[in-house]
């Protein structure tokens, strides 16, 4: 364990084949008024990302905002050279946080969200100054202030665990995703964020929305050490999707769940595999992790629902069929019956 004058947050974010973005979200992270350690980790893109990101940080690739809205988030870029650190996922399994601003892990493969956010957890909880990390979708962009408000809201709560921020759409900055996190329906297997669409300046109780989270949001989700020490990593199982809510379901209560309404992130939603809020505009990849995950849910929390859900996916390959949608209602039997498909990453 490394003592000094680090950070007491960190923060997690997993790339897979969306360089530009991580490089956006990096730039706003810079901005925080707290310091952070960051980490990044690579889940095997094939699109050069580490070194892209590597690049950007020597000063070699400028960053972009990809809506003009953000354009003073993250421009001009932050002053180059920015300390990186670059760790294959041998020399990460074994070391130790430094003073480096960014270290930039190589995951040796593709481990989909919770493996990816477990690389960086366990990396960054070797330091024992940092107290909390979150977990921060590599496709937002975050005020300068969220960070603080995270950090404040997490060591104001008593045996806190979870923790999330008000999330606003990119490219709907006025529009709520939800507020820290979701509702969850056992018996549909479905969720919807709590104050999803409604618009941002929307007047809302923070401790009715804490109350009423049954699982943080992913996109930014933060994790106490205790909390993780004791009910342990994410579940990787999954692959996509699902994540969050087995984690609170482990969690049964024994840690709070804590609501940081001071913090606002932008995110852009789905951007590696084509998840949407609306159905008709979910990718393929995205059913099938959907429809695999919430059944290897039911099989782990409620295996007694079994049988529904499996009439409750039925029902989704009948509409796909009735829609004239072949090739969605067999990649979701092919997850009905537990065959593979090209194994891909969640931005």
């Amino acid at each position: 364990m490394i003592d000094g004058p680090f950070p007491r947050l960190g923060v997690v974010l997993v790339n897979w084949n969306r360089w530009s973005d991580t490089i956006e979200c990096l730039e706003t992270l810079l901005r925080s008024t707290i310091p952070l350690r960051i980490v990044v980790v690579d889940n095997a893109s094939s699109d050069g990302s580490s070194d892209r990101i590597a690049e950007w940080a020597a000063g070699a690739t400028p960053a972009k905002a990809l809506s003009p809205v953000f354009a003073d988030m993250s421009q001009p870029g932050w002053p180059k050279p920015i300390v990186l650190r670059r760790l294959d996922a041998e020399a990460a399994a074994a070391a130790t946080p430094d003073t480096s601003t960014i270290t930039l892990i190589d995951a040796g493969g593709n481990l989909g969200f919770a493996g990816g956010n477990n690389v960086g957890l366990r990396f960054l909880f070797r330091a024992s100054s940092i107290r909390h990390v979150w977990l921060l979708n590599n496709d937002t962009v975050v005020e300068p202030d969220a960070a603080m408000a995270l950090l404040a809201r997490m060591e104001a709560t008593h045996k806190i665990g979870m923790c999330g921020t008000i999330v606003r759409y990119y490219h709907r900055p006025d529009v709520v995703q939800a507020l820290n996190g979701s509702r969850f329906n056992l018996f549909t297997g479905q969720s919807r964020g709590i104050g999803e669409g409604q618009p941002g300046s929307m007047p809302f109780d923070p401790a009715k929305v804490a109350r009423e989270t049954d699982f943080v949001l992913g996109a930014s989700l933060g994790v106490s050490r205790a909390f993780f020490e004791t009910v342990g990593p994410m579940t990787e199982d999954y692959f996509l999707y699902f994540e969050e809510i087995d984690w609170a379901a482990r969690n049964a209560g024994r840690f709070a769940i804590a609501f940081a309404h001071g913090a606002v992130v932008y995110h852009k939603e789905g951007g590696s595999i084509g998840s949407s809020a609306v159905k008709g505009r979910r990718s393929d990849a995205s059913d099938y992790y959907l429809l695999r995950s919430r059944l290897g849910f039911i099989r782990r929390r409620a295996l007694w629902l079994l049988p529904l859900h499996w009439v409750l996916a039925l029902g989704q390959i009948a509409r796909r069929l009735l829609r004239l949608q072949p090739k969605k209602a067999l990649v979701l039997l092919r997850a009905l019956l537990g065959l593979q498909m090209k194994t891909i990453s969640r931005g």
